[in-house]
């Protein structure tokens, strides 16, 4: 079964080259294991999704520019998440703000092709159906 994801849970981009951490802003004013409790449409860039420290994808234009200056050679760029689309699936039997509530199984697609999950979602009690 699925796990509630709050503020503080761990989150992997596949072109990332170390973990971040999940921000939750407290708006939704819904709490879970006393840490604000996250839904789908916490994906907003350097709001909610902080960097991955560098970004490795041929996509990224920053990444694609230093590669090409490097003759070729794939040189990593600092991570900017562009995170447009909110995260899929979510729970759909668990709503909050009126939006479905994050869940441990749900990802998030950046544009330069990388996929975010989480790894862990910042608590272990509380499970969605």
């Amino acid at each position: 079964m699925p796990v509630q994801v709050v503020m503080g849970a761990a989150m992997m981009c596949t072109f990332g080259a170390a973990p971040s951490s999940l921000v939750v802003l407290p708006v939704n004013r819904t709490m879970c294991a006393k840490v604000p409790a996250a839904n789908i449409m916490d994906h907003i860039p350097m709001v909610n999704i902080m960097p991955f420290a560098m970004c490795m994808s041929p996509s990224n234009p920053m990444v694609a520019a230093a590669t090409a200056a490097a003759l070729g050679v794939l040189t990593p760029m600092p991570c900017i998440p562009a995170t447009a689309a909110p995260w899929a699936p979510g729970a759909a039997t668990v709503m909050i703000a009126k939006m479905p509530a994050l869940d441990n199984v749900s990802m998030c697609n950046c544009t330069w092709g990388g996929v975010i999950s989480i790894t862990y979602p910042g608590q272990t009690q509380t499970m969605i159906p």
